[in-house]
């Protein structure tokens, strides 16, 4: 075997992969440019604090609310006609923000654009699957948040740049502009080069009957899963106004911090999918969810740019083992809905979540000291659990 089939093998590179990583470039490049600046963007416009946490839970209470369809429109379409579908969608919620500079559009437009993650991931994740063999899904799953990381550490630097060349508004403006074209870009891509198995899983319409079929390991994953979001979504959309407004970081400093953060992670993916592939899953899922605990608490106690160059660093290794835990429920979900189960699963894990970020707002203006004290408390429980109750798998 030559040097590069090694290579393709050894992390997955099948057709269809390749033209999935190129897609996650190209429209994640375009969505990470503007989607870090929304609650900068949402003050500049008019919007309050409590607009910031509404768009927060709004985030998560539509990825929840998408992940379900999105399993099933793959189940039923086939992932790359459902990646089409997708596409198109947030496409759409780029031109609305384009087109009307107010506000309320931004919460118009991102009820569209904020959910390409949610609503393509169980399309993606059912592409992996059928794509690589089940000793090589950590693997593939692994690649493709690596490759997630490209445009999330370039997309802040250029949308920081163009905030600091043409101001908040008109900045993050010229950025929804990239970003649908980019988006024109992607469906070429992913037309031209990904390939249809042909094959269509069961699509099951009620959510109910599908949680009958999720495994009690999957269940209490899932509950393990929603604490640690907790801690994650609680001050998620308020790291930026921390960082940017408590603390006199600039918009390109913050960016440079955001690039910290996504080479942190991309440094550990490699070597963390090989092992977890070889060995078991759970002491890496462990060490994610210990991370997502201790961001936000170091985060309480960083008041210069090089502190909050150590929390960043503490944040790109709470994706430590999240391919691993993605792999896993992977494995848990029956074989003929495994696109249907991860639907259900993050429908089920956001909307709850939701509240916690619908309420994030009003932590944060009772004291940012409460906001992260909270998402702390949340994360250790949620470790604990999982620590007791999470089920060690073979790769």
């Amino acid at each position: 075997m030559r040097w590069h089939e090694k290579v393709v093998d050894f992390f997955g590179l099948k057709k269809s992969v390749v033209a999935l990583l190129l897609m996650v470039i190209f429209v994640g490049l375009g969505e990470k440019m503007a989607e870090r600046f929304l609650p900068i963007y949402l003050l500049a416009l008019g919007g309050g604090i409590l607009s910031v946490g509404f768009l927060n839970g709004m985030d998560n209470l539509l990825s929840a609310l998408y992940s379900f369809p999105g399993g099933y429109l793959s189940d039923r379409l086939g992932y790359k006609r459902a990646l089409v579908v997708f596409n198109l969608v947030a496409m759409s919620g780029y031109l609305i923000v384009i087109l009307f500079p107010h506000w309320l559009a931004v919460f118009v437009g991102a009820a569209f654009f904020l959910s390409w993650s949610a609503i393509s991931l169980p399309a993606t994740m059912s592409l992996v699957s059928r794509a690589l063999p089940q000793e090589k899904r950590t693997m593939g799953v692994s690649v493709h948040s690596l490759t997630r990381r490209i445009p999330m550490a370039l997309g802040p630097v250029i949308g920081g740049v163009l905030i600091g060349l043409y101001g908040e508004r008109t900045g993050i403006r010229l950025t929804f502009v990239a970003a649908f074209l980019l988006g024109i870009v992607s469906l070429i891509l992913q037309q031209a080069m990904i390939e249809d198995d042909g094959r269509r899983g069961k699509a099951e319409k009620r959510p109910t009957r599908l949680w009958r079929s999720m495994s009690p390991d999957l269940r209490n994953l899932l509950v393990s899963d929603i604490l640690i979001r907790f801690a994650e979504q609680i001050p998620y959309a308020f790291v930026v106004v921390w960082c940017m407004k408590n603390n006199g970081i600039s918009a390109v400093q913050f960016g440079f911090l955001t690039t910290v953060e996504m080479a942190t992670a991309m440094l550990v993916y490699i070597p963390v999918a090989y092992l977890a592939d070889r060995t078991t899953k759970k002491p890496f899922v462990l060490i994610t969810f210990v991370n997502f605990t201790i961001f936000p608490l170091f985060l309480l106690f960083s008041h210069s740019f090089w502190m909050m160059v150590i929390a960043f660093i503490i944040r790109g290794l709470k994706e430590f083992g999240e391919p691993t835990r993605k792999a896993l429920i992977m494995d848990l979900a029956p074989e003929d809905q495994k696109a249907g189960m991860f639907g259900l699963y993050y429908l089920i894990r956001d909307v709850v979540v939701s509240i916690a970020a619908f309420a994030s707002g009003l932590l944060w203006q009772l004291s940012p000291a409460v906001n992260l004290l909270t998402a702390t408390a949340c994360g250790l429980i949620g470790t604990i659990y999982f620590a007791v109750q999470g089920r060690d798998l073979k790769g």
